[in-house]
């Protein structure tokens, strides 16, 4: 049994890691971002990095310390009802309801649509998707090698494509990031907004469900106590920090200048159609195809994975792994002809609502050496947090909706009573208040048995 793995291990675990993580909202989101934030750039891309880097690495060393065999294992201090339901939605989320179709949307996007004319857009959404979902279940009815096709494959391809557009971006930037204004939150809020951005590469989520196969392969590599697995899973995740940080710099870099020489867009999908266009003309459309199939057939192989995995596992007598794939695949193939733009608006209260419930999971889950797994603490802390979430979840609703009279009334409660609400942060005041709350009852417990003994 090894106490460490060496350099080359290292270096291919936090490959694998990376290549689980870095797909379709990872390319889209800090492009738009960059653009939107203007001269406020690099507080946004700070918060973002928060989020979308240190929050997915932590999730996964999370559940290496806690010794959590599934992300269900990771709930079941809760309760058992909880953990299946959370477990249920997260995995719905990061899987056939949102980031699943996303990948095929944002693959098309921004690789196919800018070779086909307007008329003929819904068309070529149906063809393209249903080609891209054809391959991805055929790579995911094969799991045992994802290892191979997205660590030692895959990833390094997909870098090799997207650092030619990045280098581009640096040797001859389309302007200068300070001679443009931020908009929006970005003008006063720029370092929340890029942590609320974050959000929305749902990797953090994904941490929870990619852990296991994470671990799995630290495992195999020879390092089998907890302690030593969550060691090695910091260690090799620093090699997905620092890839994962400097492209998502870039990108952002890349958002904040392409107003020098591109109009503004709705999402960062056309945003790099266009930059890839100026740099390299109809060369740049060919290699941004490339570079965005690959990413989100990784990412999308990667999640199909996954999913089916679980939900065979929590439900062994309902369908086989195949069967699970085979569904997930077609419900992601209906879902992604709703288009990218669809996709994105339907899941940002999802996963405002998700969001607080995964993080302070992770918190308690790294501290289980400290505390344990004291069911009435994780009650506590995941009740609150629920509750404030929820607050959040409507606020985030369209706006015909959120305008409501009785929805109306329960936001503007929430933005008088809830500290942190107007940033999307008003759930913390009220899980730290819970995890005091169980901590308390919990002592009292421990010295009334003591008193009684």
């Amino acid at each position: 049994m090894k106490e460490k793995l060496d350099f080359y291990s290292r270096l291919l675990i936090g490959s694998l890691l990376f290549g689980l993580f870095f797909g379709a909202g990872n390319l889209i989101f800090p492009v738009h971002m960059g653009q939107l934030a203007g001269s406020n750039t690099l507080k946004a891309t700070i918060g973002f990095l928060i989020t979308g880097v240190g929050l997915p690495l932590l999730g996964v060393i999370a559940s290496a310390i806690s010794q959590s065999e599934s992300l269900y294992d990771m709930a079941k201090p809760v309760s058992r009802a909880y953990s299946i339901f959370f477990t249920c939605i997260l995995y719905l989320t990061i899987g056939p309801l949102f980031a699943i179709p996303r990948t095929a949307t944002v693959a098309f996007e921004i690789g196919m649509s800018p070779f086909i004319e307007e008329e003929y857009i819904q068309i070529g959404l149906f063809v393209f998707s249903l080609v891209f979902f054809v391959i991805t279940l055929y790579f995911s009815l094969k799991p045992g090698r994802i290892l191979d096709w997205v660590g030692k494959y895959l990833t390094p391809v997909f870098l090799v494509l997207l650092s030619v557009l990045l280098f581009a971006t640096y040797i001859k930037p389309m302007g200068r990031v300070s001679q443009f204004e931020p908009k929006g939150s970005y003008v006063d809020k720029a370092f929340f907004t890029g942590m609320l951005e974050g959000y929305n590469t749902m990797d953090a989520l994904a941490s929870l469900a990619f852990a296991i196969v994470i671990i799995s392969n630290i495992e195999k590599l020879g390092v089998k106590n907890p302690k030593g697995k969550a060691i090695e899973t910091w260690k090799s995740g620093l090699v997905c920090i620092i890839g994962m940080s400097a492209v998502y710099a870039s990108l952002a870099y890349m958002g904040a200048t392409s107003l020098g020489r591109v109009s503004r867009a709705d999402n960062g999908g056309k945003i790099m159609s266009m930059v890839s266009e100026h740099y390299f003309g109809f060369i740049g459309k060919v290699l941004l195809a490339a570079i965005v199939t690959v990413a989100c057939l990784k990412t999308a192989i990667g999640l199909i994975t996954s999913c089916s995995q679980m939900f065979s596992e929590m439900f062994p007598k309902s369908a086989s792994y195949n069967k699970y794939a085979v569904i997930f695949t077609v419900f992601s193939f209906i879902i992604a002809n709703f288009g990218l733009n669809k996709i994105i608006q339907l899941s940002i209260p999802v996963l405002m609502f998700l969001y607080p419930l995964a993080i302070t999971l992770i918190i308690l889950s790294l501290l289980v050496p400290i505390m344990n797994k004291q069911g009435i603490i994780y009650k506590w802390t995941t009740i609150l947090t629920m509750i404030a979430a929820l607050f959040d979840f409507l606020n985030s609703l369209p706006k015909t909706i959120k305008e409501t009279a009785i929805i109306k009334k329960i936001i503007d409660f929430a933005h008088m009573y809830l500290p942190g609400f107007d940033y999307g942060f008003g759930w913390i005041i009220p899980a730290l208040a819970g995890f005091i709350i169980g901590t308390v009852i919990c002592k009292i417990r421990k010295g009334t048995i003591i008193n009684k003994g």
